[in-house]
């Protein structure tokens, strides 16, 4: 057995199982979020379907404000609370009476204007607001064992 990860490593690992271009866009996207995101707790779900990592301001899964999620063929960009949020440009998609998402078709898509506008939106609106004196941090949630095959069949 080997040793054991730390939370700083563990994204990296789970990232490692997808497919070439999507893992290079999740650590662009990723880097991109931890810069505009400072005093961001991750919170990482390894999960059946997909690798989530949410960022709030703290552990708890109900202040988070974003996450990303990566599937074998893409990756998505998750406002918890976008229902909420004005969007006349009508990038976001889903019909819950919350979550909306953008999906990422590269990592310039977050420095869009319109990405970036949503992004202050969901920040000015968060639960609990980012403290950007505070270090990011990572947590990792759950790992699950079993889990869908990462890289597209």
């Amino acid at each position: 057995m080997g040793a054991r990860l730390s939370p700083e490593q563990q994204p990296a690992r789970c990232i490692a199982k997808y497919a070439t271009d999507v893992a290079t866009l999740a650590h662009a996207v990723l880097a991109t979020m931890r810069t505009r995101l400072p005093g961001a707790v991750e919170l990482v779900y390894d999960n059946y379907n997909a690798l989530a990592i949410a960022f709030g301001a703290t552990e708890r899964t109900a202040d988070a404000i974003f996450s990303i999620a990566l599937y074998p063929r893409w990756m998505s960009l998750f406002f918890v609370r976008g229902a909420t949020l004005p969007d006349p440009q009508k990038l976001s998609k889903g019909s819950g009476k919350t979550m909306r998402h953008i999906v990422l078709k590269d990592a310039a898509t977050v420095d869009t204007p319109a990405v970036r506008a949503l992004m202050s939106q969901a920040l000015e609106h968060a639960v609990s607001a980012l403290d950007a004196t505070r270090p990011n941090r990572i947590v990792i949630k759950s790992i699950s064992a079993k889990q869908r095959p990462r890289r597209p069949g």
